[in-house]
């Protein structure tokens, strides 16, 4: 990865923020998001100088589509090759531009590997833009977290001011004794040149007698000096040690906990620049302090007396001045980037065998030390006193020195991209005798870092390491690992202890809210709201005047079944968390879905708002996440009634989003009239205005899943596929004093958990009849019968003989005829693999009818 492409290329520049691209937008950021498109470039997948030069042409392809599409993605290969082309030609025509040249061939070269399989580079390019969204996303939200936060932000800047205002005046007490140890010098030479005149001077006895005089009056005088500047020197190491244990004691020890809590997706800013120019600057004078005292022994060295006071100071100055010293350098050298799986849940779970990047770095910036500290890794270094722990090696370039060219700021950067575990058999394989019983996932474990600082004549050994992190073998540990990810940063800040799930504490609900709000604003750059909090609440601990001293435990968290359930609150919750960041991060982010909220409060709400006013929330009963949505209706009488909907799934929204999904909804009403009963969002907003600028029309052409119907989906649900609410007495949760859980019945479907979205094809006799009633005398049968008033395009008339050109003969009943084909396995196959299942009786019919709009032109493939 090229540093000149970032450095150049987000070069800040006044640009028309609402016409600009969405790289562009990223060349704009401050530096804290530069940095983190920097570390997003550090990947060998995407190389920035090709995301920068084929900026527009990148941004303008559907890679999504492409990733699933082989067709497409062949054709986006080919074009991709030859715009490296194009760029290879044109940078041959600039001199200047020698190395882009050979990177560009260099690049070409890398991306023929994906030759026989373009769509997994399709898959690595969406990967990268998503991740370029969301660092605009955290961005615009921190802006505006700043705008609502004026007060905070005005304390840290205070405590910035001071800092600063500390570092200045450490700097101009070293500017100033630079000046006095250079007049101290000059003031001991001319008493040495005096006092060697005089020496050699062979006057008479009255004349040396006042020579004397003169002489010990300079002596006092020098011996005053000294004495100052000694003095002045303990000033100084005092300021500078007061400075040290802010910035190693509180700044220090705040940024390491902002990055710890960042892990698990708290929005802190973790960049380092400030400290590093803190750091950087404290040293520098502490070296000028050396300096000092070297000159002293010099200038003692040369002359000395009786009570000279820099034998007796110089030494204990010294000492401190190192010790000091030592302090900050040791506390310099940090782990900038946690240990990360690329395209993993996040940093701290890395799995065996699986190439994982790690980044070092050191606070003195200082050039003459750039390539020459080397820093090696290992892992669990200390860890071996722990019995019955797993043991790893560490593959890879294990050793790599600082240098200042892989960081943006210029910083002193070790930055470990390929690193990888592997598991070291113990006696035969499998773990080692424990006491602890603790399973693989709550083990936990360290990368350790270590150099060694030489430099003006001070040597000092440098270590740190990362924080304790979850090492899983494979795939089925991930849940469980994340949730002891969780569990430990949220909880325990000394990064020494890795038996900390021998004894685990309980979390209490601020601690707990606070953590789940953040999991949810690193999902969808929204955290949870007092009421949503609530609602949780009240779900875990039953209705308390106030949820303060409440406590959860670590069992009850990840390990205890929910009630009534299957799965723990975290396999739930984590389910919600991965559905809201796959399919609903930018419904969740604008503040459109109300997540949880109570049954009874939802009727409350609701009843209280004109007829089709719905609110979005997450099922409980849903083991990987689920979305319903529940809306009110008047009968007849104005009686309110609040009705729901089978959830949805990451499966169903997959196939089609869910703004597409409310817009398109339909119940059957009396008479098989299709009606959307979804008018107005809660309270007040209406469904266009809300999720107009998500909906998208995708026909059978340009959705992989129906690529052999022209189709359009239609979604309708019956009397029986909803579930109401009859005007009663309600009983909220919320505003009563019952305590425990509340159980919502509604959620739960019935039998196995089918998909609300599953095709509506076979068996229903119903709908079959309904066609069979219509008129066939003419021959044809019009898809309008059964479709959506949205169709845009009309649907040709199809002659039922074109369909069973075969099966249809005088001798045939058309009833069973029709019922066999719609009936068939065989009739989907060409359409989607993934709809078909063996047991055809677990098929949902409530949710929507697939219409059907054939060409004659266009007949289906046998």
């Amino acid at each position: 990865m090229c540093k000149r492409a970032f450095d150049d290329h987000f070069s800040k520049r006044p640009v028309d923020c609402s016409r600009m691209s969405q790289w562009q937008n990223l060349r704009q950021l401050d530096t804290v998001y530069q940095k983190r498109v920097s570390d997003l470039y550090n990947r060998d997948e995407f190389p920035m100088d090709v995301r920068h030069y084929l900026a527009p042409w990148i941004e303008g392809q559907d890679w999504e589509r492409a990733s699933r599409d082989p067709s497409l993605a062949v054709l986006l290969f080919q074009v991709l090759l030859e715009n490296l082309d194009n760029q290879f030609s044109r940078f041959a025509q600039e001199r200047e531009s020698f190395l882009l040249q050979r990177n560009f061939r260099r690049y070409k070269q890398n991306f023929q590997m994906y030759q026989e399989e373009p769509y997994n580079l399709a898959t690595i390019i969406h990967w990268f833009l998503t991740k370029e969204k969301e660092i605009l996303n955290d961005a615009e939200l921190a802006q505006k977290v700043q705008m609502l936060q004026v007060q905070p932000a005005a304390m840290e800047m205070e405590s910035q001011r001071k800092i600063e205002k500390k570092v200045t005046e450490l700097k101009l007490k070293a500017e100033v004794m630079e000046h006095y140890i250079r007049c101290l010098e000059e003031q001991q030479d001319e008493f040495d040149f005096k006092y060697q005149t005089n020496k050699m001077d062979s006057g008479p006895a009255e004349e040396k007698k006042a020579q004397e005089h003169v002489l010990q009056n300079m002596l006092n005088a020098l011996d005053k000096s000294r004495r100052k500047f000694l003095s002045d020197i303990s000033t100084m190491m005092n300021s500078a040690n007061c400075l040290c244990s802010v910035l190693v004691d509180e700044e220090l020890v705040d940024w390491k906990r902002r990055q710890q809590i960042s892990c698990i997706g708290a929005p802190d800013d973790t960049s380092l620049e400030q400290l590093e120019k803190w750091f950087t600057q404290t040293i520098e004078c502490m070296f000028q302090l050396l300096k000092f005292l070297q000159k002293l022994d010099e200038l003692g060295e040369k002359m000395t007396y009786v009570n000279d006071p820099i034998v007796v100071q110089k030494t204990p100055l010294k000492e401190a001045t190192e010790g000091l010293l030592t302090r900050l350098l040791k506390s310099a050298f940090v782990v900038e980037s946690q240990p990360n799986i690329s395209q993993g849940r996040g940093p701290l779970l890395l799995r065996t065998n699986s190439q994982f990047s790690v980044k070092v770095r050191f606070l003195y910036k200082v050039p003459e030390l750039n390539h020459v500290m080397k820093v090696n890794v290992f892992v669990d270094k200390a860890a071996a006193k722990v019995n019955g722990f797993r043991r790893f090696n560490v593959l890879g370039t294990i050793s790599k020195a600082l240098n200042m060219t892989e960081s943006l700021s210029g910083g002193m950067v070790a930055d470990f991209r390929h690193l990888t575990l592997k598991d070291q058999k113990v006696g035969g394989g499998g773990k080692g005798i424990s006491d602890l019983s603790l399973s693989v996932t709550e083990e936990l474990h360290k990368i350790h870092f270590e150099t060694q600082f030489e430099y003006q004549g001070l040597s000092v050994s440098l270590e740190t390491s990362s924080l304790p992190l979850v090492v899983i073998s494979n795939s089925s540990q991930q849940q469980s690992a994340s949730a002891s990810v969780l569990w430990f940063n949220m909880l325990c800040s000394d990064p020494k202890n890795v038996t900390f799930f021998e004894s685990c504490p309980v979390a209490t609900w601020p601690q707990f809210g606070e953590m789940l709000s953040w999991q949810f604003h690193s999902c969808g750059n929204l955290g949870l709201d007092s009421d949503q909090l609530e609602t949780l609440a009240i779900k875990l601990f039953g209705k308390q005047s106030s949820y303060d001293n409440c406590t959860i435990s670590w069992a009850r968290f990840s390990k205890e079944n929910i009630p009534g359930t299957n799965f723990t609150l975290w396999v739930w919750l984590d389910g919600v968390l991965n559905l809201v960041k796959t399919y609903l991060s930018e419904l969740w982010s604008d503040g459109s879905i109300m997540g949880f909220v109570s049954k009874g409060k939802e009727k409350v709400l609701l009843k209280k708002k004109q007829h089709g006013t719905f609110l979005l929330r997450f099922s409980e009963s849903i083991r990987d996440g689920g979305i319903t949505f529940s809306w009110v209706e008047n009968s007849d009488n104005g009686t309110p009634n609040v009705r729901a909907v089978q959830p949805f799934t990451g499966t169903d929204l997959k196939q089609i989003s869910l703004p597409d999904i409310i817009r398109t909804f339909q119940i059957m009403q009396a008479e098989n009239v299709p009606v959307n009963p979804l008018c107005y969002l809660y309270p007040n907003t209406h469904k266009d205005q809300a999720f107009g600028k998500y909906y998208s029309e995708k026909t059978g052409e340009e959705n992989p899943y129906l690529k052999y119907l022209r189709t359009k989906l239609v979604f309708v649900s019956k009397e029986n596929g909803c579930t109401s609410s009859r005007e009663e007495p309600v009983s909220d949760p919320q505003h009563n004093d019952s305590p425990g859980p509340e159980v919502d019945s509604d959620d739960v479907l019935p039998g196995s958990e089918n998909s609300p979205m599953f095709p509506s094809f076979p068996n229903d006799n119903d709908l079959i009849n309904s066609i069979l009633e219509h008129d066939f005398s003419s021959g044809t049968d019009t898809v309008s019968h059964f479709s959506s008033s949205g169709l845009q395009d009309a649907a040709p008339q199809i002659n039922v003989e074109d369909l069973f050109p075969d099966a249809l003969s005088p001798d045939t009943d058309v009833s069973d005829a029709l019922r066999n084909f719609l009936n068939s396995p065989n009739m989907l196959s060409e359409v989607n693999h993934r709809f078909l299942q063996e047991d055809q009786e677990e098929l949902i019919l409530d949710h929507f009818v697939e219409e059907l709009n054939y060409s004659l032109s266009n007949p289906l493939t046998p």
